[in-house]
């Protein structure tokens, strides 16, 4: 217990500063890069005290942490911000389905990698919905802390980059953007919300052996709520949020080993090579999305950036554009990716199981 203790403290400590410097999901980040440091060290907790070699968190704490997640992302979907989209609704969803198409591509190409399946490469090279992917790795049978590592060098990747290519190629200015806290009623109608949409879709979504019901299921029935009016102002509490962050990162974090990080460490630049490939073609569908309604180029290039929500808002913000059509692009691309990459990368993984040596 007191290893739990410790590292609970540690870890709101290192998320504390990394909020500070606008790191997205940083108590997730926080949690992982901890819990893999004291687990190489031999310093973890332990869920089961008499299996002492199993690190992981406790299920029923992964699959509330899940829901809290899953509704979350479901909030998201504001009819107020999609309806930015007008009239390029069609556009920008073939343009995400073109993004999913380049993940799963690439997912692939490093499946090919002797030390990666294709299911965890698919998952690893998702371009959205960082946190959301990491959490659903385990129950879909993918390598949990080779999607974390990957997934999270695409967002530093994508976030660093951003503010660059806006300044340099369209010559705008990049800045923080103030993130407002729900009022309590609003957590409480939060509460209320995911107490109905944990309690139903996760249930239901193992009735319809939905892929990861535990994310899936709730976030399913929120985006629902949310689309139509039922969720009113609900809002997840951002202290509740922080908390399923921890426990997703906790979850990846303690299975590290020194063996591991010396496998991943090998993965790393084949991955690199294609968040970057990834990269440009998600830019080449920005030039595609750009001729086809007419949006600024600087506004396209924002709304199919493969990630990092908070810098593109930023860099949209500066540049004086079509901040609603972004961000409700930027919106539908991490919906799109949260609910299709689970069948995409699957269906990926029954068309090449297990992984090829090289």
């Amino acid at each position: 217990m007191r290893r739990w203790i410790g590292l609970a403290l540690v870890t709101a400590i290192a998320a504390y500063l990394l909020e500070l410097l606008d790191v997205d999901a940083a108590a997730l980040f926080a949690a992982l890069v901890i819990a893999a440091v004291l687990a190489i060290a031999g310093a973890a907790p332990r869920a089961h005290a008499d299996d002492p070699d199993t690190p992981v968190v406790p299920r029923p704490l992964f699959l509330a942490a899940q829901g809290v997640l899953g509704v979350y992302i479901g909030t998201m979907a504001e009819p107020s911000t999609l309806s930015g989209l007008g009239s390029a609704w069609l556009p920008v969803l073939v343009v995400g389905l073109g993004t999913l198409a380049l993940s799963v591509a690439g997912g692939a190409l490093l499946g090919l990698h002797s030390q990666v399946d294709t299911l965890t490469g698919a998952l690893a090279l998702v371009a959205g919905g960082a946190s959301g992917l990491v959490a659903l790795t385990r129950e879909l049978g993918g390598d949990e802390q080779v999607v974390a590592v990957v997934q999270y060098v695409r967002v530093a990747l994508v976030t660093l980059t951003i503010p660059l290519i806006a300044s340099v190629v369209f010559g705008a200015s990049a800045g923080g953007v103030a993130q407002e806290s729900p009022s309590w009623t609003d957590q409480g109608w939060g509460l209320l919300l995911l107490g109905i949409c944990a309690g139903v879709g996760v249930p239901v979504g193992r009735i319809i052996h939905l892929p990861a019901a535990g994310l899936l299921g709730p976030m399913a029935l929120s985006t629902t709520a949310e689309l139509t009016g039922v969720a009113g102002d609900a809002a997840i509490s951002p202290i509740m949020l922080a908390i399923a962050y921890a426990v997703i990162g906790w979850q990846a974090g303690l299975g590290f080993t020194m063996e591991r990080l010396k496998a991943i460490g090998r993965i790393l630049p084949p991955a690199i090579g294609l968040i970057l490939a990834i990269g440009v073609g998600c830019g080449l569908l920005g030039v595609l999305l750009s001729w086809w309604t007419g949006e600024s180029m600087v506004d396209c290039y924002l709304a199919t950036t493969p990630g990092g929500i908070y810098a593109v808002l930023a860099a949209a913000t500066a540049a004086g554009g079509n901040v609603a059509f972004v961000v409700a692009a930027q919106i539908l691309r991490v919906l799109l990716m949260l609910f299709v990459a689970p069948f995409a990368a699957r269906w990926a993984a029954r068309r090449r199981p297990g992984p090829a040596a090289l």
